[in-house]
């Protein structure tokens, strides 16, 4: 096989599960505790078709490149390189201007989103925060797989930096989740009942728009 596989020994599997990760193409074989792995992994090749029609299928890579359209809450803003430019990104309209050796554009535009999320989700957790009647220790932004966001027990919210490619509406929604985790750190009915009280809406609709198009999102900055 062309590509690796991650083999998951999981203690309450009864047969072999074959899984193609939307958010980076990883390959999964979830294999019960004594299964003999040869054997898994020749029932894995065989599934070779199966497995490139699973990935075709995933969102295509959105590099950060001079020209490139990202979107960013509700707008979306085009990656413009100018020899001339200052080399830290700077928003002019719908234009994300930067300068400097064009083979640092890429990073250079991350870290300028990273910078941007932190800065709107915080503001966002604190406006939450205040209206919950809680506390924050401190926000936090990172780039995992699983999550859009988590909140400990000390009260520190940890969020995905690519929320800030998400409508606004989704971010929120986001947010309240995990300021209402400050007053209930489960998902009982209480606790959703909370979220639509901070949000102010159903928080359905943006939960729905980030199982749809919250892999796709983990394809910006994506070479290949």
């Amino acid at each position: 096989m062309t590509s690796p596989i991650e083999i998951v020994r999981h203690p309450r599997a009864r047969r072999l599960r074959l899984s193609v990760d939307p958010a980076t193409g990883a390959i999964r074989l979830v294999m019960p505790p004594r299964y003999a792995e040869r054997r898994a992994l020749a029932w894995a090749q065989e599934q070779q078709s199966w497995i490139a029609e699973q990935r075709g299928r995933l969102p295509q890579p959105r590099p950060f490149v001079d020209g490139a359209r990202v979107p960013l809450g509700d707008d979306e803003v085009t990656i413009v390189w100018r020899q001339d430019a200052p080399r830290l990104p700077k928003r002019e309209a719908a234009t994300l201007v930067c300068g400097g050796p064009p083979e640092r554009i890429a990073a250079r535009i991350e870290a300028w989103l990273k910078r941007t999320a932190l800065a709107a989700l915080t503001a966002d957790t604190l406006r939450f925060a205040k209206r919950a009647g809680v506390a924050v220790d401190g926000v936090a932004i990172g780039d995992p797989r699983a999550r859009w966001g988590s909140c400990s027990s000390r009260g520190n919210i940890r969020y995905s930096w690519r929320l800030i490619l998400a409508p606004v509406f989704v971010q929120e929604a986001t947010v309240a989740h995990e300021v209402a985790h400050r007053v209930h750190m489960n998902h009982a009915p209480a606790f959703h009942a909370l979220v639509a009280e901070l949000l102010g809406t159903d928080p359905g609709p943006a939960y729905r728009w980030l199982r749809d198009n919250g892999a796709a999102l983990h394809w910006f900055g994506r070479a290949s």
